[in-house]
């Protein structure tokens, strides 16, 4: 089976939404295992052309830092979402100080980018999607180091979030979730359930997951190995034609009302509202409606 992760998420990263078609949303320690085998397409290490199918890549034992993580910009119909692929095979993707650095620097590249509306975080290596951390790393780390290092990966997981087999295992290394599992596995399942999976190391498959709602979509996978990818770029041109600025805030209101009581998150939300109200935006989507017509959105 193949598990679309956690809202295949909406997450707005500035003006882009990120959808995550497989990043860790709870924390390094979820690992992941890989069914979400990348087909390659485009330019450089990518498949050539839509529709062509690519040969598999051969994996080696060693992967040139610069290619662990590759962005790839989508075009025609699929203009505005990007691609970024995890390449870091015989890490078995694990996170590494290079790979969060590249991440880390991807996404503030995109949330500046008004071109970008969507972005899709997909393995590029068969079996596994992200094994949590490079504990192999952080065992030649610095104590001094460490905690940085967490908090950086704490700090790309907010900016990305998202989530078959997961799990937050640290427990079993005698440490907890260090990059935000203890905090967002209870806001998500709620304390008793989140208690109870972190004291037990236990490990998830897609149905459970999408049972306790860690997840959104189980999917049964296909020929190419890539069926998450393909239902999240479903699900990217579904948030493709929507008002950018409205998608924006809305994210917002969601994010900030998740935290607070009730009667402040209703607040929030009208404050949010009122971002739309003077936007050109908001006048060319009723002006498409009594025209009947598709509206022709600029994020103004």
């Amino acid at each position: 089976m193949a598990a679309a992760p956690g809202a295949l998420g909406a997450l707005q990263a500035g003006r882009g939404r990120l959808v995550a078609a497989c990043c860790a949303r709870l924390g390094p320690g979820w690992r992941l295992s890989g069914l979400w085998a990348a087909r390659r397409v485009g330019p450089p290490g990518w498949a050539p052309a839509a529709g062509v199918p690519a040969p598999r890549r051969g994996y080696g034992s060693e992967v040139k830092t610069e290619d662990e993580l590759r962005v790839r910009h989508l075009e025609e119909e699929n203009r505005g979402i990007v691609v970024l692929g995890i390449n870091r095979a015989y890490g078995k993707n694990s996170l590494s100080k290079n790979l969060i650095k590249m991440l880390s620097k991807a996404v503030d590249a995109l949330k500046s980018d008004k071109k970008v509306r969507t972005i899709i975080i997909r393995s590029e290596v068969p079996g596994i999607f992200c094994a949590g951390a490079d504990l192999k790393e952080r065992a030649k780390m610095p104590s001094s180091e460490v905690g940085p290092f967490v908090s950086k990966i704490r700090a790309v997981i907010n900016d990305i979030a998202s989530s078959a087999k997961m799990g937050l295992v640290e427990t079993r290394l005698a440490i907890i979730p260090g990059g935000g599992g203890t905090q967002r596995l209870p806001r998500a399942i709620g304390m008793s359930l989140a208690k109870e999976l972190i004291f037990s190391a236990r490990v998830l498959d897609g149905q459970e997951a999408k049972a306790v709602g860690l997840i959104s979509h189980v999917l049964e996978q296909n020929q190419e190995g890539d069926a998450a990818y393909q239902k999240a770029l479903d699900l990217a041109r579904e948030f493709l034609p929507q008002g950018p600025v409205a998608m924006r805030v809305a994210k917002l209101a969601i994010n900030q009302g998740m935290e607070v009581d009730l009667v402040t998150g209703l607040a929030i939300e009208e404050a949010c509202y009122a971002q739309t109200i003077s936007t050109k935006d908001r006048l060319e989507g009723l002006l498409a409606f009594k025209e009947k017509r598709p509206p022709r959105y600029k994020g103004e």
